[in-house]
């Protein structure tokens, strides 16, 4: 195949690279709604649930759009990862802030998904790391146990407000687990792919 019969690279400016970068551009924007009422539950605080929600489903539109549609760049390698962490060390640094989060599990959370993408990124040219089940799991239980303390259940349930309490406890505590659990496998993956290399 000559260099005129390769497939042409993708441009950087494409639909799924413009995706990301909003939800970077607007993460400030996310963190400003959360922590605007001072956790009192109002309408800004409904909204920046929703925005979460929506950026989450995004994330997960635009790489389903760049790998169907042949627009993976590595912008978007660098970048998606990138709005992804930003999003979710905003809502929990916010939720610590107000108070409603201890600050060790926001610690716990950010050191390892921070160590962790900073880390692919150092050896993605010499050992490639597959992403495995757990760490795709802990990203979905991570994402439902932010969006269940965005929301300010507990003026709107009532006297059921426990169940949402619980139900927020008992989400929060398998993401902070499976996080954990995620890193140390992660870990064990890159020692055994660095063993195995030629």
């Amino acid at each position: 195949m000559t260099a005129q019969d390769s497939p042409a690279k993708p441009s950087n400016w494409n639909a799924p690279n413009i995706i990301t970068a909003a939800r970077i551009v607007a993460t400030p924007f996310f963190l400003w709604m959360l922590l605007a009422d001072g956790g009192d539950g109002g309408p800004l605080r409904w909204a920046s649930a929703v925005f979460f929600v929506v950026a989450i489903a995004t994330d997960a539109w635009d790489g389903h759009l760049a790998r169907s549609r042949g627009l993976i760049t590595d912008l978007g390698k660098l970048l998606d990862p990138i709005a992804d962490k930003a999003l979710t060390g905003a809502a929990l640094v916010g939720l610590s802030i107000l108070g409603e989060l201890p600050w060790w599990i926001t610690i716990v959370v950010l050191v390892r998904e921070i160590g962790i993408t900073v880390h692919r990124l150092m050896i993605a040219h010499d050992v490639v790391v597959a992403a495995a089940w757990m760490g795709k799991l802990k990203t979905v239980v991570q994402a439902v146990a932010i969006t269940l303390a965005l929301l300010p259940l507990a003026a709107v349930l009532g006297p059921a407000a426990p169940v949402a309490y619980w139900a927020n406890v008992l989400s929060m505590t398998a993401a902070v687990v499976l996080t954990i659990v995620s890193g140390i496998d992660y870990v064990v993956a890159f020692v055994r792919a660095r063993r195995t290399r030629p």
